[in-house]
């Protein structure tokens, strides 16, 4: 399994006592898998994205990925499995605005101090149809073109794993239908798992399974 999250439990602890979000958690990701996760507002399942990419850890439980327990990582090497083996899509882009789309894109292979970052960062956009823009800045693009930098970023690395928070959300209709249908497109290609946060039924049908975020568990939808 590329993703293995076993009994996870997470809960903030807030001024009124203890609030339980995830309780007793299992999910198994296969290689080149594509899994919708589903849920209500509030269930739960940005907090689930945010402990499968090392982001936070759960407060009892493991999640491993390529067989590495989060848990037992110090932060440089977290910071090493997401740069080599781990891509992510927010819905709101997180690019930097002070960098053009290539800078943007090739900045996670400069991290890695990977050979020819700009070439391999100028092909990852040309994937997205964005060869054009690529000496742009975040604010002379379009939602739909940002999105696909931040795509063609988290791609860049050749991941194993991508993890996508309604990379869609803050697209209108057509837009974000053309979006998705890139990612999948490309996770196809790259044969990549993907972990998929959906409020769309459209979406999470795209899918190999799709699962329901509920009390805290995830059902088999």
């Amino acid at each position: 399994m590329i993703l293995e999250a076993i009994d996870v439990h997470k809960h903030f602890d807030t001024p009124g006592g203890a609030i339980d979000v995830l309780s007793g958690l299992d999910l198994a990701v296969a290689p080149g898998e594509t899994v919708a996760v589903v849920g209500e507002s509030g269930s739960g399942k940005s907090t689930l994205l945010s402990l499968l990419a090392g982001l936070d850890l759960p407060s009892r439980g493991s999640i491993r990925i390529d067989g590495r327990d989060l848990g037992q990582l110090g932060e440089s090497e977290l910071a090493a499995l997401r740069g080599r083996s781990m891509g992510i899509v927010f819905q709101q882009f997180h690019l930097m605005g002070g960098l053009t789309a290539l800078e943007n894109v090739s900045l996670p292979l400069e991290l890695q101090s990977v050979r020819a970052a700009d070439e391999r960062a100028l092909a990852a956009l040309e994937h997205v149809g964005l060869a054009d823009r690529a000496s742009h800045l975040p604010s002379r693009l379009s939602g739909d073109e940002c999105q696909r930098v931040a795509i063609a970023r988290a791609l860049v690395v050749e991941p194993a794993l991508l993890l996508a928070d309604e990379p869609s959300g803050s697209l209108d209709e057509r837009t974000g239908d053309a979006v998705n249908a890139l990612l999948f497109d490309l996770v196809a290609k790259r044969a990549t798992s993907l972990v998929l946060v959906t409020h769309s039924d459209r979406l999470s049908g795209a899918c190999d399974r799709r699962v329901r975020l509920e009390g805290g568990r995830l059902l088999s939808d």
